[in-house]
């Protein structure tokens, strides 16, 4: 489905199937997308301020300058997802399972990312400022120029992960 610049605020999308869907530059502010299907959507460019997204499927999405604000994505999926230049201030990402994607300078200003899963993610130049990551899984991330300036790690797992000075963590 085409739905480019589409205006979706504050709709009710429970359970909807958009896979492979286009909604560059739409406006999902405050949509609800629970248990949503958008795999290999292209959201680039969107707005998803406030919206619902926890347990949605969101696995190889293009989330380019998506503007994540405040957003819920407990328990979401976005293994494989690009989410460069992203922000998300304040979004709730616990539980959620970002392996292997690329978050390259997204800003996570504040975000919860406890018990998030980010295997080999790339959060290259990401912003982590005050970000929780408690308990998250780094294992393999590369975290190479991150800002981590009062970020919560206690509990996380950076087995493998190179940490912003471009060290590997060994232990």
């Amino acid at each position: 489905a085409n739905l480019a610049g589409a205006d979706l605020s504050r709709t009710n999308l429970i359970g909807a199937n958009l896979s492979e869907a286009t909604l560059r530059n739409g406006d999902l502010t405050e949509a609800n997308l629970t248990d949503a299907i958008l795999n290999g959507a292209f959201l680039t460019d969107a707005v998803l301020t406030e919206a619902n997204f926890s347990q949605a499927k969101l696995r190889n999405s293009k989330l380019n300058r998506a503007q994540l604000n405040e957003a819920n994505l407990t328990n979401a999926d976005l293994s494989g997802a690009t989410l460069s230049d992203a922000v998300l201030h304040k979004t709730n990402l616990q539980g959620a399972n970002l392996t292997r994607s690329r978050l390259n300078r997204a800003e996570f200003s504040h975000a919860n990312l406890r018990h998030a899963v980010l295997v080999e993610a790339l959060l290259i130049r990401a912003y982590l400022g005050r970000a929780d990551l408690r308990n998250a899984d780094l294992r393999g991330a590369n975290l190479a120029g991150a800002e981590l300036s009062s970020a919560l790690l206690n509990g996380a797992m950076l087995q493998g992960a190179t940490l912003p000075d471009g060290s590997v963590q060994n232990s």
